[in-house]
């Protein structure tokens, strides 16, 4: 199997939630094509988009009803004015984002959602680009659409607590939504065309550019997403659909009953009998849409825990065998010219780096995790023993730098001083930018939060993962010396 060479080079993580817009909160319009000639003044290489997939709302960061669908949210409200599909008067009710940056998401959506529905009232969905679209994506827009048509229907109850007819997809009560919600089915994969023809837009610009755009493919799936409630025998669930295994680690805190953060466990001897097909799909589909692909959770592939979804003890979960290098080989053939790497650093265990090794896939090194322990840290860039590796100043779900280190002492911080050469906290975050760009990783990734060095920490208390998209303040904060510098970097490292 032929190795895929990731270019050396440099890259920005931000959520197009948080690029500036006059619609309340970051679209796939023309400030994402500005943010991409930012990246190539800058002499990037790469832009990693965090969150792009169907959450129903942007603030339930990482839940996403399918892992096929895109944001709804996302499209750009102002291609479809120029589309004549809505006036400009008819979104001139959204807020720019409020103090700090902060945006009223729900507030947003709901908002977004009814100049969605409008546009929906004129477009014509007999055009054969519609209808061709429909056609191409069948296998997960039939499955998806169906079942946000009865999420709405059903006043967004979960597809589990659905009648059981519907849950258990009976052939006659599907027929009978399929008729009486068949204007909200074709409203979804309306929506679907939309974010589709525009992130197409948008990449083939970023793609000429010289920008490769990375994406994550989490390895698990929502609960109440489509692909659960259509796939039933793939998950971990009893015949009426109710889950009973859930994937996680021994540290986690029980999760209550339907909880919207509990993910069903796989059935990966199910998924084995046909060479994982749905991971095939899946792999594909987020192929088509970005150049580098990060398997998030990876080492569960090698190994994972499940428990019963009642259980309340580390007793009550075991360790399992996972699919490992037979399903390693399926991604990375249905993953076709798109590059792969291993996520999850933290959780890293030596069976799966072993199985990112074998397959030639770089894996994550995170630098502030680098000066916790000893000189032997696997993240320090002095431990590399090859180029195949992709490093982060943080992730999304990190603290900024500049939160990370405050509240160390001097004593906790002295081997990073005297590894980077500096002698304050204030050097830092410019220090260990400096020193991933001077790494033998081809890849560097450095969250816009960090280049911008700003002390505020959007996140706190809030989920971990939200921190990324609380940026919108319409404003990028580099001065022409930042931007100066970053060029620097990346011309004598050889970015």
């Amino acid at each position: 199997m032929g190795e895929k060479a990731f270019l050396r080079g440099a890259g920005i993580l931000l959520s197009i939630t948080s690029l500036p817009s006059e619609y309340g909160m970051g679209t796939l319009g023309n400030a994402a094509c500005s943010f991409v000639d930012l990246l190539v003044d800058l002499r990037q290489k790469y832009w990693q988009i965090p969150q792009f997939v169907d959450t129903g709302c942007i603030d339930e960061v990482y839940q996403s009803h399918s892992v096929f669908a895109g944001n709804p949210y996302l499209i750009d409200l102002g291609i479809l004015i120029t589309q004549g599909l809505v006036m400009k008067e008819e979104v001139g009710f959204f807020d720019r984002p409020g103090k700090k940056g902060h945006i009223d998401y729900r507030d947003v959506c709901e908002k977004h959602f009814q100049v969605l529905e409008t546009a929906f009232s004129r477009f014509d969905s007999s055009s054969k680009a519609f209808e061709s679209f429909c056609e191409k994506n069948k296998e997960w827009l039939d499955d998806y659409s169906f079942f946000m048509s009865l999420k709405t229907f059903s006043g967004n109850k979960e597809w589990f607590r659905w009648e059981d007819s519907l849950r258990n997809r009976n052939s006659e009560t599907m027929k009978r939504y399929g008729k009486q919600l068949a204007n909200q089915i074709c409203f979804w994969k309306f929506c679907q065309y939309l974010f589709f023809s525009q992130w197409n837009r948008l990449k083939k610009y970023a793609n000429a550019r010289g920008i490769q755009l990375i994406g994550e493919v989490p390895l698990y799936v929502k609960y109440d997403s489509a692909e659960v409630w259509a796939n039933k025998e793939l998950f971990a669930l009893d015949d009426d659909g109710i889950l009973q295994m859930t994937a996680g680690y021994p540290t986690d805190e029980a999760k209550g009953g339907g909880g919207k953060d509990v993910v069903p466990a796989y059935r990966w001897e199910q998924m084995e009998e046909d060479n994982f097909s749905w991971w095939q799909k899946r792999i594909k589909n987020a192929a088509a849409m970005y150049d580098v692909l990060c398997i998030d959770g990876f080492p569960d592939i090698v190994k994972f825990y499940e428990k019963p979804l009642k259980g309340r003890t580390v007793q009550a979960g075991r360790w399992h065998k996972g699919p490992g290098k037979k399903l390693a080989d399926v991604l990375e053939q249905a993953s076709g010219d798109c590059k792969l790497f291993a996520g999850n650093p933290d959780s890293l265990l030596p069976g799966a780096r072993r199985l990112a090794v074998r397959m030639g896939w770089p894996v994550v090194k995170v630098l502030p995790e680098a000066f916790s322990d000893s000189t032997a840290n696997a993240n320090l860039p002095s431990n590399y023993t090859d180029t195949k590796a992709v490093v982060y100043a943080g992730t999304r779900g990190n603290m900024s730098m500049t939160a990370f280190f405050r509240d160390k002492t001097e004593y906790e911080l002295a081997f990073l001083y005297e590894y980077l050469g500096i002698a304050s906290k204030e050097e830092i975050p410019d220090a260990i930018i400096r020193l991933a760009y001077s790494s033998v990783a081809d890849v560097v990734i450095m969250r816009m939060r960090d280049i911008l060095n700003t002390d505020s920490d959007y996140g706190a208390g809030r989920p971990a993962e939200q921190e990324v998209f609380q940026w919108g303040t319409g404003e990028d904060g580099l001065t022409e010396e930042r931007r100066a510098w970053l060029r620097t970097l990346a011309a004598v490292y050889r970015r």
